[in-house]
């Protein structure tokens, strides 16, 4: 069950992008499973993709097409990844695409493909690919919760996020949805998201402010310590709002990139809220590193910890798994004298030494908690990292162990 977390009510439409879903039956016999994004000319798109090198047919497929033209059309499904699956993989890929662009007299490489679900079966692709004439004629923009829907696995809600914003007298607007909810720990993005803005964006300012927004949200994020082989992010600009970046003030700027971030780091503690089998949110901030790296490879280690993770379960202040967990993260010059450990408000540790005022009684009351802080400070320097995990339950065993029955 999610924690503090529900579908969107409504999503803003975003000018430029025009959207269509359907159901397939890939996977899923009662909600649409089909999802196709329709980007009006002259868009720019920039995208991330997983860092797994073993990597599904639609992410080779989409980074083959990126290289040669600015996509027109995405096309995505949810049930089966197109992974694992060699030449057949990657033929089916490279199919749908063509059939697509043969619908809409587009190049094939104008579209990219996007796929997530269960690895190593083959895609129905001339069951999905029936679907493109009726989808075609019902695009529409304001589709974006049905799109959130479809493309869901795993998930118990459908996440999404967007805003409208008035920049130097232009009504500016940024929507993004996403899926994901187990085999999360990121090297790029998440299983899958699409953000959009009306905004005009050179490419590369665009690439620019999808790595950064990339690595303060879903960077930042683990359930399991899996990293899918199917992990795409994209990020487009329609420039439909009748101004540009670049044209706008130094304010509105900076308004613009602080909205842009705020949707992505939403977006992956959407995530990380609809874990799988979840029963706790769990947030872990590191302060006083020597350096970011530090503080992250601490983070991680503790976000890991599938000791820690079934501590949390269990309500148990167990702070001793917290503490061997930072103790074995790989880093150099942690000093245990100068750490200090609170969860939520509650000091457990104090420069080395347990806390005067810390009990069991006080312990306990902060783990059964639903969202729990594990905050460290290492008193070394002033660099700090923020990462946000789940526990581990018996629910999240179950799901994974029948996820292919």
């Amino acid at each position: 069950m999610a924690i503090s977390l529900t579908s969107p009510i409504s999503l803003l439409p975003v000018k430029g992008i025009r959207i269509a879903t359907a159901a397939d039956e890939i996977r899923y016999q009662t909600r649409d499973d089909v999802v196709l994004f329709e980007l009006c000319k002259n868009a720019q798109t920039a995208v991330v993709f997983t860092k797994n090198q073993f990597c599904a047919a639609p992410v080779i497929v989409s980074r083959q097409n990126l290289n040669v033209s600015q996509p027109r059309y995405l096309l995505v499904n949810s049930g089966n990844a197109n992974a694992g699956l060699g030449v057949q993989g990657l033929a089916d890929a490279k199919t749908s695409c063509a059939t697509l662009a043969n619908e809409c007299e587009c190049s094939e490489e104008e579209v990219l493909p996007f796929s997530t679900g269960v690895i190593g079966t083959r895609m129905p692709v001339d069951k999905m690919m029936r679907k493109i004439p009726s989808m075609l004629e019902n695009l529409q923009e304001s589709a974006w919760l049905n799109a959130a829907e479809a493309i869901m696995t795993t998930d118990t809600v459908s996440k999404g996020w967007s805003k409208q914003m008035d920049l130097d007298g232009h009504q500016v607007t940024i929507t993004g949805i996403a899926k994901g909810s187990g085999m999360i720990r990121p090297d790029m993005a998440t299983m899958l998201a699409f953000v959009a803005t009306d905004l005009g964006v050179d490419s590369i300012i665009l690439k620019n402010m999808l790595t950064d927004a990339v690595d303060q949200s879903f960077h930042c994020i683990t359930v399991d310590g899996d990293t899918s082989t199917n992990d795409a992010c994209t990020l487009t600009a329609t420039g439909q709002a009748g101004i540009h970046f670049d044209e706008l003030s130094k304010q509105a700027k900076a308004e613009f990139i602080e909205v842009l971030n705020t949707l992505f780091l939403s977006l992956a503690q959407s995530i990380i809220r609809d874990g799988e089998g979840i029963t706790k949110y769990i947030s872990i901030k590191v302060d006083q590193a020597k350096d970011e790296f530090m503080a992250r490879a601490i983070a991680f280690t503790i976000a890991h910890s599938p000791l820690v993770k079934t501590a949390a379960f269990a309500s148990d202040p167990n702070w001793g798994r917290i503490l061997a967990a930072a103790g074995r993260a790989e880093v150099q010059g942690l000093e245990v004298n100068k750490l200090s450990l609170s969860i939520n408000k509650l000091q457990v540790i104090a420069e080395g030494e347990v806390a005067i005022d810390y009990t069991e009684d006080k312990g306990s009351r902060e783990m059964s908690k639903d969202e729990i802080e594990f905050c460290l400070q290492l008193g070394l320097g002033e660099s700090s990292a923020n990462v946000w995990t789940t526990d581990l339950s018996y629910d999240y065993v179950k799901i994974n162990a029948e996820y292919r029955t």
